[in-house]
């Protein structure tokens, strides 16, 4: 009999995807699946950026990708950090992967030893304790619950940082809450950081852009900070490109090595029209990406509102990001008849099978009193949605 490894059995599959595939097996058998349980635009990538890869093609860019990536996009990368986000690095401490989701991966696996601790802040993305697992690390992790508005105070870090303490993973604006950590939030966090020697931040920055509150904060720009800051961003979501999967880091020279040797070794270098597209995003006009941000501000808007008119619903108003993550634990113990709702992955897959309408169980994500709803769809598909959802509650009593 063959045997997966142990490092595979350890791991759980992603909530997410696996909420995306069951409304698609729906869908697929006629029934009417309103999905927003996956994190992706729904806007198609700009024109300008699709005629950069058709003229790609043309060119014949078509070759094996140095590993690190094209050094003229890597030179884009370093002058967007240091026009946007008054950040100085120099080519060599930028990575281009594929996708910002590798980019995690591959600091992980570059700097976790087994049994060495990576402080994880709940709610977060499925994937974050997964790739620690992988990496042998133990997830440590911080509940920064909807009354605090989801995110860790310096008090928590503190208090949670031991010996084994290597890394802390933070995402700002945040998946699954939308939350948006404020300059003296992260200066409060990075005091604590710079206390304790050898412990990093891998800052997950995939938001930037689509942000409610003004100007992105980074946490590598405070003084000392840009030495222990690995950032992570990349092009999917502010360009809506997540198909073509270009994602970086923006790290100290020895951790870009780091994460170049063993990119070598298992992808090489990334698709080589998806990195002409990229440079084309970063540098042309980026209205594009303000169209986009405010039509994902007037849909936050919309859901907020509707979501506050369902009785027994907590909605918190979301800074940033594509998400709402209402607390949904009112429910817990209701039944319609049929159906009886125990914890939020209950209530997701109530909401599926009875509402139609896919949407992900805050268990996944670390908090099992909320639910996280993807608002990266029409203004008629949020409308629909939430008059679905609001009626199949009803029935729970």
């Amino acid at each position: 009999m063959a045997l997966l490894s142990n490092r595979l059995n350890r791991l759980a599959p992603s909530a997410t995807l696996a909420m995306s595939q069951k409304s698609s097996e729906m869908k697929a058998q006629g029934i009417d699946v309103i999905n927003m349980s996956v994190g992706e635009p729904d806007f198609n990538t700009p024109d300008h950026i699709k005629e950069a890869a058709k003229k790609a093609i043309e060119d014949n860019w078509s070759r094996y990708s140095p590993v690190p990536g094209y050094p003229d996009l890597r030179m884009a990368i370093v002058e967007k950090l240091s026009k946007e986000n008054g950040l100085q690095y120099s080519v060599d401490e930028i990575l281009v992967s594929n996708g910002a989701k590798q980019s995690v991966c591959n600091t992980v696996m570059a700097m976790i030893n087994p049994s060495d601790e990576v402080i994880i802040p709940a709610p977060y993305w499925v994937s974050y304790p997964q790739m620690v697992k992988l990496a042998g690390g133990v997830p440590v992790f911080i509940n920064a619950g909807f009354e605090q508005n989801f995110k860790i105070t310096p008090e928590q870090l503190e208090n949670a940082i031991t010996p084994k303490t290597r890394m802390l993973i933070l995402c700002s604006p945040s998946n699954p809450t939308g939350s948006v950590y404020t300059k003296e939030e992260l200066q409060g966090l990075a005091e604590v950081i710079l206390r304790h020697e050898d412990l990093y931040v891998l800052a997950d920055e995939i938001y930037e852009h689509i942000n409610y509150v003004g100007s992105h904060e980074s946490i590598a720009q405070f003084p000392g900070m840009k030495e222990r800051s690995i950032i992570v961003n990349g092009v999917s979501k502010a360009y809506a490109m997540t198909g073509w999967r270009i994602g970086y880091i923006a790290a100290p020279e020895w951790i870009v090595k780091g994460c170049n040797k063993l990119q070598g070794q298992y992808t090489s270098g990334p698709c080589s029209v998806s990195q002409r597209a990229a440079l084309e995003a970063y540098k042309a006009s980026q209205d594009c990406v303000e169209d986009m941000r405010q039509a994902f501000e007037r849909r936050r808007n919309l859901i907020v509102e509707l979501a506050q008119d369902i009785p027994g619903l907590e909605v918190n108003v979301p800074q940033g990001a594509f998400y709402l993550f209402p607390k949904c634990n009112s429910f817990y113990g209701k039944s319609d008849g049929k159906y009886t709702i125990n914890n939020s992955t209950d209530f997701a897959m109530y909401l599926l099978e009875v509402g139609h309408v896919a949407t992900v169980g805050g268990d996944a994500f670390g908090d099992k009193d909320c639910f996280r709803i993807s608002y990266a769809t029409s203004d008629e598909n949020i409308i629909e949605a939430m008059k679905r959802i609001k009626s199949v509650l009803a029935n729970l009593h």
